[in-house]
């Protein structure tokens, strides 16, 4: 059996940690049962999302950084700008 790709495990454990964010956000929305609280605890999501997107995003963008010429790695992060610049918006 091959070794998993050390990038490619620290990808996905941020994808679970963002996951398990996400679950536990929901059981204590549940928990408070209460609108108003529930909104706030919605909001706060909205760093994790950005956050999460980024580390993993470069983190394969590191692991690709051998393969890729400059001009491709350049065209991949103006992409990655411009999702960002769209999130904001």
């Amino acid at each position: 059996m091959d070794m998993i790709n050390k990038f490619v495990l620290s990808m996905a454990m941020l994808r679970f940690l963002s996951g398990s964010i996400e679950i536990l956000a929901g059981i204590i929305m549940l928990k408070l049962n209460d609108l108003n609280k529930s909104l706030i605890v919605n909001s706060s999501l909205i760093v994790v999302g950005p956050i999460v997107f980024i580390v993993t995003t470069s983190i394969g963008l590191i692991g690709l950084s051998d393969k890729l010429s400059f001009s491709k790695l350049l065209w991949i992060l103006t992409g990655v700008l411009f999702i960002l610049i769209g999130i904001r918006k």
